[in-house]
């Protein structure tokens, strides 16, 4: 076996995995059924319809089970209408028989590499089975070849394309992944460094002033345990499965000057709001309420880095938009974070991996971050396209301080 079948033949199922079953399969089965009664019924012309209509029917539940059994769906249908075929001397000249080519379609998106070339076989198979059985013309033999070529065509692009754009969400997530845990990497850094300073300070004093040694040794008690807080959200970050990667450090070549930059605090979000100074600029409203300052510095980062994607996304992809109004609110629960521009949102709108970051960096924290148009108000018009966008972010003060081992 050459080495790209052998490579073809090892390969696994389609990556993401396919939905088990979703209304849509449940829908072509119901328009199936009565489109293969009709035609047997309108079409007299054609020999053993009704038999052919049995079987058809008898095969339209194998569409059910087509994502997660492919190859097995397709030797269901073709092997029981070869067989019919043969007993009946006669191909199936009925035209709601192309709903087989579904199950090509699924063995090339959905099946492992084995399923794949199975399926391929099979269907070839069967070609050289008419061929062998009958006198086809060759207009009918380039029409059925170039039909199956062009499904097996779409069904592995559609596979290419999702596999693409899972694996690069998968990049977008470590990359969120690694620059909080960056993030984390500072403020520890910073900490350490205060305790060191301290413990310097409160050596200086201890013989001539016990009262200034206590003062910097609480201090020093303070700094510490801010210091395992920080370390437990790295070690819970770094121990999520975000696959293999590796986080630069100030003396990597590859690591830019921004990634080496100090870790953003909550109090940067201040720095977003900005005036249109010409056209297409956004005018960006900041209100703070509660203390951002009391904000543990990882908390602190991760508010600053979601406000600043959802304005950047706001004057990127907001078609309309001429303000955007960022609201954080500090109090015992946590932080609530919402980003809403005044734009027209995009109805086909779905989540980049600027949202997935967003998303990816809000969970590893405890918390939640949703994205989408913003809701007519009630009483409103359901179709009034100035509703805008809304970016919306919550991070529960209990995840902060939950221990991990």
């Amino acid at each position: 076996m050459t080495s790209p079948l052998r490579s073809l033949w090892s390969a696994p199922a389609a990556v993401p995995p396919p939905p088990r079953r979703v209304w849509r399969d449940w829908a072509l089965v119901g328009v199936l059924v009565p489109l293969v009664v009709v035609e047997a019924a309108l079409r007299p012309e054609v020999p053993w319809r009704w038999a052919w209509g049995v079987a058809l029917l008898a095969l339209v539940p194998t569409l059910l089970w087509r994502r997660t059994r492919p190859f097995t769906m397709l030797a269901i249908a073709f092997g029981a209408g070869t067989a019919f075929g043969l007993a009946t001397g006669d191909d199936p000249q009925l035209f709601t028989t192309a709903y087989f080519l579904v199950l090509v379609y699924a063995v090339m998106r959905w099946g492992s590499g084995r399923a794949m070339l199975g399926g391929g076989a099979l269907v070839l198979g069967g070609w050289a089975l008419s061929l062998a059985t009958g006198a086809p013309s060759i207009a009918d033999l380039i029409g059925s070849a170039a039909v199956v070529v062009t499904t097996w065509s779409l069904g592995l692009a559609f596979r290419w394309r999702a596999g693409a754009r899972a694996r690069e969400l998968d990049r977008m997530r470590l990359l969120e992944r690694e620059q909080l845990a960056r993030d984390l990497h500072d403020t520890v850094a910073h900490h350490v460094s205060a305790i060191a300073i301290q413990a310097q300070a409160g050596l200086a004093v201890a013989d001539r002033d016990p009262d200034a040694a206590a003062h910097v040794l609480r201090t020093i008690e303070l700094e510490a345990s801010r210091t395992l807080d920080e370390m437990r959200s790295m070690v819970r970050v770094l121990r999520r499965d975000g696959g293999p990667g590796r986080t630069g450090d100030a003396g990597d070549p590859g690591v830019d000057a921004a990634e080496r930059s100090p870790a953003p605090s909550a109090g940067d979000v201040r720095r977003l709001a900005a005036s249109a100074t010409g056209p297409g600029d956004l005018d960006v409203e900041v209100t703070v309420a509660g203390d951002l300052e009391a904000l543990p510095p990882a908390v602190g980062a991760a508010v600053f880095r979601l406000a600043q994607e959802a304005v950047t996304n706001a004057r990127r992809h907001a078609p309309g938009a001429n303000r955007v109004d960022v609201d954080v609110t500090v109090d015992g629960s946590g932080v609530q974070l919402e980003v809403r521009d005044d734009g027209r949102p995009v109805a086909s709108a779905r989540p980049g991996y600027g949202i997935t970051g967003m998303i990816e960096r809000a969970s590893l924290l405890g918390g939640t971050c949703t994205a989408g148009p913003v809701a007519p108000a009630p009483g409103g018009d359901a179709d009034d396209a100035t509703n805008g966008w809304r970016v919306s972010a919550v991070l529960p003060r209990e995840a902060w301080t939950e221990t991990t081992t």
